[in-house]
């Protein structure tokens, strides 16, 4: 696995799947031009920008440059890498013919190409052995107050906002968040310097 300290961003479930197998990082879909009204999401990722650094990786087709325009428009350039898939044609296995243009997506390409165009982009590829943390789990939130009790809701909220989230944000989204981006350890410092802030004891 490939180490990688920022987000890296793409087009859908399968380009995911596919990174998920090489990269050690956080994987962002934009669900297509979903993107392009889902303003949570374009929250996380300006906050995943401001906080990590973040790197588009899309399909080489007009969509993907149409999403990566996107997102470099409403992030600072500072924060952005953009890595570029070469123009590979051909079919995916799972899909029945070509898509428009011809080209595979992220999802298509081989391992090789998907590290060669990260170097090109300047990011180091150092492969290692590294176990993730263990996932963020609703008993971990029950547990730490965050859900389930009396002050759970003001808890949370603390949480959210430490996070430079929307302190509105459900528990169920808030556990997904802090799974995509956060290890165990640095949730439970987290959790355990609000509860500090708020005097609570659970």
């Amino acid at each position: 696995m490939i180490k990688l300290n920022e987000a890296v961003i793409v087009e859908g479930k399968y380009d995911k799947i596919k990174l998920s197998g090489i990269i050690d990082a956080i994987i962002i879909e934009t669900d297509g031009f979903g993107i392009f009204k889902d303003k949570e999401k374009q929250r996380f990722i300006r906050f995943l920008a401001e906080t990590k650094g973040i790197i588009i990786m899309t399909d080489s087709d007009s969509a993907g440059f149409k999403i990566r325009s996107f997102i470099n428009g409403i992030t600072d350039s500072k924060n952005i890498k953009n890595v570029y898939i070469p123009d590979v044609y051909g079919k995916e296995k799972r899909k029945t013919e070509m898509s428009k243009e011809g080209k595979l997506g992220v999802e298509g390409v081989n391992k090789d190409i998907i590290i060669e165009a990260l170097h090109k982009a300047g990011i180091d590829c150092v492969e290692n052995d590294m176990v993730k943390s263990r996932e963020i789990t609703k008993t971990d939130f029950f547990e730490d107050g965050v859900s389930g009790k009396a002050k759970s809701a003001e808890l949370r909220k603390k949480l959210a906002v430490h996070l430079g989230l929307p302190e509105r944000i459900s528990a169920s989204a808030l556990l997904k968040i802090i799974n995509s981006y956060m290890t165990y350890e640095t949730y439970k410092e987290a959790v355990e310097a609000c509860r500090k802030e708020l005097n609570n004891t659970y």
